[in-house]
């Protein structure tokens, strides 16, 4: 029998991820590379629509006691998992894309003309608020959550890596190469994060954990 391919995750998997793989033989190493914590906030100067465009920032609004307020309002989020958080919390979501370019162009497109407030964490992207800017869109942005990296240096020798977000590529990078690794990454704005490093870059259908891991699954069986 050959050796077990061996990969490391950047995120600390959920025991049912992790099975999936390990069932087919993969060997799994995984520490999480980025550490998210809510930050404390108000709830105030609300437009009347809101933007999310991540579990976390979702996760951080409904511990505020106040969010029962903002259930009556427009929602517009990014990833499937979020809408769904969402809406199982009574929230009202019109539109959701799977990423966030994508959700400006809907924006700016069709609903230019409402008014909108964005909770995001303190390394969000430029892509959505600039797109806002640029169309003359009324927003304002509350910081709820806060994303810090844990770089930790890995002694391993992985065949594969597994990324799930630009900051994780980030961390990573800053005590270990890349070096013939196939990079598995949860959409595209994370793969753009390691262009710089390499092209051995396999990108998810859909950005969610699960079609990442079925990719692993794919090249490897």
């Amino acid at each position: 029998m050959a050796n077990p391919i061996q990969i490391l995750s950047t995120k600390i998997l959920s025991p049912l991820h992790k099975e999936e793989l390990t069932k087919v033989g993969i060997d799994v190493i995984e520490a999480d590379f980025i550490k998210t914590e809510n930050k404390t906030f108000e709830l105030k100067n609300l437009n009347e629509s809101l933007i999310f465009t991540s579990q976390n920032a979702v996760h951080s609004v409904l511990a505020n006691p106040k969010s029962e307020e903002l259930k009556s309002k427009n929602v517009y989020c990014v990833g499937l998992k979020t809408k769904i958080l969402l809406s199982e919390n009574g929230f009202n979501v019109v539109a959701y894309t799977g990423y966030a370019s994508d959700l400006a162009e809907i924006i700016t497109l069709i609903y230019g003309n409402e008014s909108f407030t964005f909770f995001s964490g303190n390394l969000r992207r430029e892509t959505l608020p600039e797109s806002l800017k640029e169309a003359g869109i009324k927003f304002n942005e509350i910081q709820v959550y806060e994303t810090t990296l844990q770089p930790q240096k890995i002694k391993a020798n992985p065949e594969a890596i597994l990324f799930f977000s630009p900051s994780g590529v980030n961390s990573y990078l800053r005590d270990n190469a890349i070096n013939k690794q196939v990079c598995f990454c949860i959409g595209d704005t994370t793969a753009e994060a390691l262009l710089k490093v390499t092209k051995n870059i396999i990108i998810a259908d859909q950005p969610t954990i699960e079609d990442v891991i079925e990719d692993v699954i794919n090249e490897y069986k």
